[in-house]
């Protein structure tokens, strides 16, 4: 089992920055990436960016030059740097850990955490 738990959503005016934290706990050593999807209202969920543990990224086209995915393997943590934020990356966010158990692979989800973009 892995747990995590994000942090770093809030309210912040077009233009601005964000950056969200996923912390996992749990069997770690059978996680082999990690991502942030999204969803909005009426909107159907979507993958923003993905972290390998080799360090290979992917992004969304919607984020790339904006967001960038990091990961601190010593904290267990990714962080989604989000810049030059826009209203239509208004939705909940969560983090997604892919990990391969006994031959078995699962993905475990976190909470979500909601990130407003208004003026």
């Amino acid at each position: 089992q892995v747990q995590l738990v994000e942090s770093g959503g809030g309210l912040v005016q077009p233009g601005g920055s964000l950056r969200l934290s996923c912390a996992a706990s749990g069997s770690i050593f059978s996680i082999n990436a990690m991502a942030w999807y999204r969803q909005a209202p009426g909107k159907e969920h979507e993958l923003v960016a993905r972290v390998t543990n080799s360090g290979s990224t992917t992004y969304a086209d919607s984020g790339k030059g904006r967001f960038t995915i990091s990961r601190d393997n010593a904290k267990n943590t990714v962080y989604l740097q989000m810049n030059n934020l826009k209203t239509e990356d208004t939705a909940v966010y969560y983090c997604n850990a892919a990990a391969l158990i006994r031959g078995v692979s699962y993905g475990y989800w976190g909470q979500g955490t909601q990130v407003t973009v208004s003026s």
